[in-house]
This record gives C-alpha cells, structure tokens and sequence, in this order.
C-alpha cells in the first residue's frame, strides 16, 4: 500500500502554530524542519488564517509589559522568573517563525526553509530554558507575561517588508544586546547552566537576525527600496520600540548589519 503523501510544509507549518501545548509544538516544529524535505512547498498557496493564533496554553496570564516586575536572579524565584520571561521570548519566537512560513506567498522556497530553521532552533531554547525552569522547581507558566512580540507580529501580517524589518532586525536583535548582560548577572548568582543555554540562544539568534536582514535586502532591492531610510519610516509607521544602547556591534555586525545601519541606531 504506497504511503500517503506529507502534509505541505507550509500548511503543516500553520498547523503546528495553533498548537496549544508548548513542549508538544516544539517537538513538532523541531520535527517538521527534520523532515521538511520530504513535504512539498508550494509558495503561491494562499492560506486561510484561523481564528485562533497563535496557540498557546491558558497559562501564563498575559498582563501590560508595565505589569511584569522586575526579578533579581539573586534570589531562587527572582532567577526563576527571570527565566521564564526569557522561556516566553523563545516560546513567542517559535509562533513568530512559523508565522513567517504559513503566512507569506509567493517568496522563494528558501525564504520558507530559512524561518523553519530558525523555529527549530527557537524550539530547542525554549526546551533547554524550560528544562532547567523544572530543575529550579518551577515551570513555564508559573509566572505572569506580556505580548509584546506578538504584537507587532500582529501589525506586519499584511506586509513582509515590515515583518522583516521589525521583528528578526528590531525585535529579535535586542537579544544580541541583552543577552551578554544576562549571562553575567546569571554567572553573579552562579547559575552556570543557565549561563551556558544563553551562550547557546545568542549563537543561533545571530544567525536568525542574519536571515531577517538577507530578506529584508532581498525585498528591498525587489521593490527597488532603501534599506536604510526605509527602515525608519517602518519604525514610525508601525510604532516599532526604539532601540538604546549599549549595543552588541560585534554581533550586529556578524548578524550582517552595515556600518550604515549601526550608525542609524547609534545616533537614532
């Protein structure tokens, strides 16, 4: 009896993103890009959006950014919470690629591969993040939220331009800043282990922000656009976060941001 043929990537793509289980989406995400040469691509399927995106479980609760406190990882919850803020990022960075893959028709087949790959990874962070939480004695889902990144994921779903401009080149970069200062203050409370997974999460973001920025290049040079001036009136338009320093300019720039554009943010 032949095989039956596998579900579309990108369809399969948005089915994972209503998933409501966290651990069960990234073992299927994690899956889906294992296996993603087996599933056919078709770039110009246009797909129905569902009511319900992304999944995600009934906890955390979700309150105003000005409602999550500020932890110190000196103390056992301090350092729990401080973890699963960080868990959050990488659970909503998981919706955020895969959104990505279903969302946008029409981009070339590597476009869909680049952001499974970077939903794999997302997966795998939030998996080791989520494991050393248990350790600790808590778990995802213990401590309150916000959605901001969703959010502005919600402002570019009309607009792949936007999309790749605000959040892997806004959004997400603000990892490569905030990511060293964390390790430290983590190495201070002598949690090695959770030094060593944000080792791991700032190696593969520099690699996600790098695709952000090819495709974002890519489509401006499509569109016959300027990357540069572009970029801020995107940042007015949508109400993207301004960034502030201190910057990691050795990893912008291994993340492929031009000296133009860490001038842009450095005197923005």
């Amino acid at each position: 009896m032949p095989l039956m043929p596998l579900m579309p990537l990108r369809q399969r793509a948005l089915e994972i993103l209503c998933m409501t289980v966290p651990a069960e989406k990234a073992v299927a995400t994690r899956e889906l890009y294992t296996t993603s040469h087996e599933h056919h691509i078709d770039p110009a399927a246009l797909l129905e959006e569902p009511d319900n995106l992304p999944g995600r479980p009934t906890l955390p609760r979700l309150v105003p950014p000005k409602d999550v406190p500020t932890r110190s990882p000196f103390t056992a919850e301090g350092r729990a919470a401080l973890l699963h803020a960080i868990a959050h990022i990488e659970f909503n960075a998981i919706n955020l690629a895969l959104d990505a893959v279903w969302r946008f028709c029409g981009m070339p087949e590597q476009f869909y591969r680049d952001w499974l790959r970077v939903a794999s990874e997302e997966a795998l962070h939030f998996s080791l993040l989520r494991e050393h939480l248990q350790s600790l004695g808590f778990d995802y889902g213990d401590f309150d939220a916000h959605d901001g990144l969703w959010l502005m994921t919600k402002r570019t779903s009309h607009d792949v331009v936007a999309r790749m401009a605000l959040v892997p080149r806004t959004l997400e970069a603000r990892g490569l800043d905030a990511t060293p200062p964390l390790q430290a203050k983590f190495a201070k409370a002598g949690d090695a282990r959770a030094v060593y997974i944000l080792g791991i999460i700032l190696r593969d973001e520099v690699g996600h922000v790098a695709i952000g920025n090819r495709w974002y290049r890519w489509l401006c040079e499509r569109a016959g656009l300027e990357p540069v001036g572009l970029y801020g009136e995107l940042v007015e338009r949508y109400q993207a976060p301004r960034l502030r320093p201190p910057f990691n300019l050795e990893a912008r720039a291994a993340a492929g941001f031009t000296a133009d554009e860490i001038a842009y943010l450095t005197r923005a």
